[in-house]
């Protein structure tokens, strides 16, 4: 079997029933074995929109999205998609063409170190030299990008070797040295974490994108009920916990609501859970009770006390550690807390409300009144800059997996094509990309792959003419007036 084939035979054993390419030199054996798969092929009309198609449909599916490109600019043009994925811990497969390997290491044309290049934003990355290490390579690839904490994957491949003879034999199973996520909590950490609840009197869960990407919505609704704790949400877990619910206690950061920041400053508990704790995810935690304890659960041993120091640290998958503490007896009354909590967020919702202007077209109200007029399982998927702040603050959350944006590296142009995918994946959920004019444009031409896939997508425009929040900002450090360039 040709390696080109053994390509396309690995990404079926892997479920993978949609390919976002960008076609070249470098990877047309693999187009060629492509063209007789039932695989599905996403024509993108550029490398980077494409590896935030791959994304949303990964968001959408809890799959790992696939893409692939050409060597050179074709490959280099994913590295600001690529970085996006990994700061959002989106399980991404990326497979890259690349020169015949006696060609490697003599600037060829259309050579490029793709590997060494994103390897700082991967969470592994291949140089594949010799076929037969194909169907090993691929098994181990999508087993990364979908375990512990997700990411994107890297295979670069030189065309030679795509043209190479080989058995094929894919593996059921791999043990990859050095790689072995904790998924289940340490036990004497989780009783400890429990004996800290008990105790507190005011605590508070800041829940984050981890939440999600474990699929933990169930059982963060349950634990938060069952021991009657408020819950909080950083940019990235929105989407993770219903709105609606009594112990719903908004969204804290650089852009969060004040009522949060208030309620962040009088807990004396914080209990993290798949939160990076990133400066602009803390922005309002400025103000703390100098009593306040820490609790942080992450599958990422790297994040635990990497922006902010824990009293109590625990490694394990969000999934399977709520499902621990919910096999407990939690036997805990924060009634008063919670009282105290919906009093802020009803003043807060009194000051919003008198701030909103009649008979202006306000960014608030267009947004609170495109979520009413939503489906209950619909998704939005917003853009970067003010767009990003006035749909997080604005959209209600029904439904889980209902809010996508990038949250990690603030990208500019992800809305459009991640909406694209997460509507591939899902053709009768309704999709809604929330863009400014700034970001549209570097994404406009999408609008062919959206006319061309017929996808529902609704795209809608904040046109104010301008960056503005880089204005904002660039007004607020150096004075009134003082813009340029936006």
């Amino acid at each position: 079997m040709k390696a080109s084939k053994a390509i396309i035979r690995c990404l079926e054993k892997e479920d993978a029933d949609v390919l976002f390419g960008y076609p070249g030199a470098a990877v047309i054996p693999i187009y060629e074995e492509l063209r007789k798969s039932e695989i599905k092929h996403i024509l993108p009309r550029n490398e980077q929109s494409l590896v935030h198609y791959a994304s949303g449909y990964a968001r959408e599916t809890g799959k790992v999205g696939v893409c692939i490109v050409t060597s050179g600019p074709g490959a280099t043009n994913t590295v600001t998609g690529i970085a996006t994925a990994y700061m959002d811990s989106i399980p991404i497969v990326i497979i890259t063409g690349q020169v015949d390997t006696d060609l490697i290491g003599t600037d060829a044309f259309q050579e490029v170190d793709i590997k060494g290049a994103t390897e700082p934003f991967t969470k592994h990355s291949y140089l594949v030299r010799n076929a037969e290490e194909i169907p090993t390579v691929f098994k181990e690839a999508f087993h990364i990008a979908n375990t512990g904490r997700k990411g994107p994957v890297l295979i670069d491949i030189p065309k030679d070797v795509q043209e190479k003879d080989i058995v094929f034999d894919y593996p059921e199973e791999v043990a990859i040295i050095g790689y072995n996520p904790t998924f289940e909590g340490h036990k004497g950490q989780i009783k400890r974490a429990l004996n800290k609840i008990k105790r507190s009197k005011k605590p508070v869960i800041y829940a984050g994108g981890g939440i999600i990407a474990s699929g933990a919505e169930e059982e963060l609704k349950a634990f938060s009920e069952k021991a009657g704790i408020p819950v909080i949400n950083s940019l990235m877990g929105i989407g993770g916990y219903a709105q609606s619910s009594r112990y719903y206690a908004g969204i804290v950061g650089s852009h969060g609501y004040q009522y949060s920041k208030e309620v962040i400053a009088r807990t004396d508990l914080l209990i993290t859970i798949g939160a990076r704790m990133s400066n602009r995810a803390t922005a309002g935690f400025s103000k703390l009770n100098e009593n306040i304890e820490f609790i942080h659960v992450d599958i990422d041993p790297a994040e635990i006390g990497k922006n902010r120091g824990f009293t109590l640290p625990i490694v394990g998958d969000a999934k399977y550690i709520l499902n621990e503490f919910l096999e407990k007896e939690i036997d805990t009354d924060f009634s008063d807390w919670i009282d105290e909590i919906n009093g802020l967020k009803e003043e807060d919702e009194r000051y919003r409300s008198k701030r909103s202007q009649k008979n202006v077209l306000n960014p608030h109200d267009l947004i609170r009144t495109l979520s009413v007029n939503m489906k209950e399982d619909a998704c939005l998927v917003a853009d970067v800059g003010q767009n990003q702040i006035w749909s997080a603050l604005n959209f209600e959350i029904k439904k889980d997996r209902s809010f996508f944006t990038s949250g990690g590296l603030g990208t500019m142009g992800y809305s459009l094509p991640a909406a694209i995918g997460v509507s591939i994946a899902n053709p009768k959920r309704q999709v809604v990309s929330v863009v400014g004019d700034g970001g549209i444009q570097m994404c406009i031409g999408e609008l062919a792959a959206l006319r061309e896939q017929e996808t529902g997508v609704k795209i809608f425009i904040l046109n104010n003419r301008k960056l503005n929040l880089v204005r904002e900002i660039q007004q607020d450090v150096y004075g009134k007036g003082n813009s340029f360039g936006t």
